[in-house]
């Protein structure tokens, strides 16, 4: 193998391919990949036999493949996923997934389309390169057929593509170097993977759009922050944004920044902790707090519940909080005054932010509060009011307490009586997904489904994420979505899938997917997201069912939607007739259950598969759900 290095099992130019010994390949692969089974080795030894001939016809009609590369079991760092084979040939990359009898798929398709996407989005090799996908069934005779975007073929049809491709995509092949550096590949993190980086004190690999939507922020709070403790002030911050724009990886990032600790204020002769991230979203603070436990200091130090923060706090006025730094995640779904009493069970008073900015005031010297706020997410009562809460707490403050309020232009209105000293600054809104930012249209097509815009524009939007490889798949067979997922993720130890229900729903429990309060409630939220695939308390047994509680703010690679009851097509309109009830009086009812799909529906990175169980109640949302540009899944 010419210039061993890490990162595959196998690398070389097409003519050592073909003049090595067969074993000797199967030996490299062997030593590269852990723990093979018997399966595997059949597999390599079958598609080694058959590589090396077609790549020596290839050779054999066009000289220019001599210079060509394959790579086998190339592993894509920090996820530990693997195409079987990839062929860096003139200025196109090929990826070719070899599959079992009957390997035309939609999973076997979806999987080799996920592999061309990151390597397109991420790789820095392939930039500016044609990236094409082929799967490779053992008993594909009907010839090259193009679906999804994907070439399926037989064995004998690879080497009169890869010339083909070649011809039609001439230029200077990546080499083996540049496609194995070390730097080359660079996902965005999720948020527990990025939690987990920052923590253990690593950078974070972002792509180069998701730095360039939050970084400016980034910079922008820095700024407000050296200031404040340059100058002793007080200081709100309102960081807005769409969901899966980066709010929550801003927050992680400033409480995990070095720079703080040169400002904090010693207190007693010692130096306190420089920040903390609240959170209202317990399942949010239970799974990073999971995710980070085992460290040399606990997770809990820096990810808290609000609940308990305010109860401490309010409990406790002699109490000083440590943090000069404050992130509070979710804050446009902040309770109100009457939340609060009902929650801590005591006589109406503050809002929580009214608490927040009570707590802050006690800091000394000087502090900075951060809320983040997003839009259209509320889906608990006492969440709907959403910013002006925030801006009726600031306008209390005694003037002594030298507040400022810092936000973007889209919420000026909010404080236009303010007396605080307010600057509004442009990248203090995060207007950009990067969650979904290969295919950024995925909000834009919830909101079409759940709003009834035209269904042209529906499925227009349908059809452009399906094309750009986000998939919207729907089913009436719950056993179907399982087998997709399962197959679509096997090999990728770090992806998770899972089933997610409305918990309003009446219908799921008699079609096996058990939303009840009894049996959610006892979800061990930290295991579900975290634990690896193979145990029987994760999300990827598709076994136990999240419900929006447990999932907003969350992300899977891929969610399974078992649609409930509680939202569905009646004589052309969206109804919660058959809605469980909620407790508290809700301003509307339905933009609320709206809301939880909106939640649902978008927390999968890769795409969501609908389940619409075989019910007469929900005829007319499969029928809906379809015409919108959904796909029905092929097994």
């Amino acid at each position: 193998m010419s210039d061993p290095r890490p990162g595959a099992g196998w690398h070389s130019y097409l003519p050592e391919f073909v003049d090595t010994d067969a074993s000797a390949i199967e030996s490299s692969l062997a030593n590269f990949v852990r723990d093979v089974s018997r399966e595997q080795q059949v597999s390599w030894h079958n598609s080694i036999k058959w590589l090396k001939r077609e790549y020596g016809q290839l050779i054999g009609t066009h000289e220019e493949a001599e210079s060509y590369t394959t790579l086998l079991e190339y592993e894509l760092p920090r996820d530990f996923r693997r195409p079987d084979i990839i062929v860096l040939e003139g200025a196109v990359i090929v990826v070719l997934e070899v599959k079992g009898r009957g390997g035309n798929t939609q999973s076997a398709r979806d999987q080799v389309t996920g592999y061309m996407r990151d390597l397109s989005a991420y790789h820095g090799a392939c930039a500016g390169r044609k990236i094409v996908s082929v799967v490779v069934p053992s008993d594909w005779s009907a010839g090259p057929k193009e679906k999804d975007a994907v070439w399926v073929m037989g064995t004998e049809d690879v080497h009169p593509f890869l010339l083909k491709m070649a011809h039609e995509n001439k230029g200077e092949p990546v080499t083996a170097e540049a496609f194995l550096d070390d730097d080359a590949y660079a996902p965005l993190p999720t948020i527990v993977s990025a939690a987990r980086s920052l923590y253990e004190g690593r950078p974070l690999p972002f792509i180069k759009r998701a730095r360039a939507n939050t970084d400016p922020a980034l910079q922008a709070i820095s700024e407000i922050t050296h200031n404040a403790a340059r100058s002793g002030t007080r200081n709100l911050v309102l960081l807005s944004g769409v969901p899966g724009s980066g709010k929550t990886l801003v927050g992680l990032q400033l409480v995990h920044a070095g720079w703080l600790d040169d400002l904090t204020v010693e207190r007693k002769g010692k130096k306190m902790s420089p920040a903390v991230y609240l959170s209202g979203n317990g399942p949010l603070v239970a799974v990073l707090q999971d995710a980070l436990k085992g460290g040399p200091v606990p997770g809990s130090v820096f990810v808290q519940d609000i609940k308990r923060y305010v109860a401490y706090y309010s409990n406790s006025r002699g109490h000083t909080p440590p943090e000069h730094l404050i992130v509070f995640d979710e804050a446009q779904r902040a309770h109100d005054a009457e939340r609060v009493a009902t929650v801590h069970k005591r006589p109406i008073g503050p809002s929580e932010p009214e608490h927040l900015l009570e707590f802050c005031a006690r800091i000394p010297d000087w502090c900075v509060l951060v809320a983040l706020i997003g839009d259209g997410q509320a889906i608990h009562a006492g969440e709907e009011i959403g910013v002006r809460l925030w801006a009726d707490a600031i306008a209390e403050r005694h003037p002594d307490e030298n507040w400022s309020v810092h936000g973007a232009t889209q919420l000026q209105g909010y404080f236009a009586e303010s007396a605080s000293n307010c600057h509004w600054i442009a990248a203090l809104n995060l207007d950009a997904e990067i969650r979904f930012h290969l295919t950024p249209k995925v909000h834009a097509f919830v909101e079409s489904l759940l709003e009834e815009a035209p269904v042209d524009n529906r499925r227009a939007i349908g059809d452009e994420l399906f094309d750009g490889g986000h998939r919207f798949l729907i089913t009436r067979s719950l056993d179907d979505a399982k087998r997709y997922l399962h197959e679509r993720y096997e090999g990728a130890p770090l992806s998770r899938y899972g089933i997610l229900a409305s918990s309003k729903d009446k219908i799921l429990p008699q079609f096996d997917v058990d939303n009840t309060f009894q049996k959610t409630k006892r979800l061990k939220v930290g295991a579900w997201y975290n634990r690896p695939a193979d145990d029987a308390l994760s999300c990827c047994q598709l076994e136990t069912v999240a419900t929006e509680f447990s999932s907003q703010g969350l992300e899977l690679d891929a969610a399974l939607v078992a649609w409930g009851s509680d939202l569905i097509r009646e004589n052309g309109e969206w109804s919660m007739r058959m809605s469980r009830g909620t407790r508290g009086n809700l301003h509307d009812p339905l933009q609320l259950r709206k809301n939880v799909y909106r939640v649902l529906l978008t927390r999968g990175r890769d795409g969501t598969v609908v389940y619409v169980p075989e019910s007469e109640a929900l005829e007319e949302t499969w029928k809906f759900l379809l015409e919108s540009g959904f796909r029905e899944l092929a097994v």
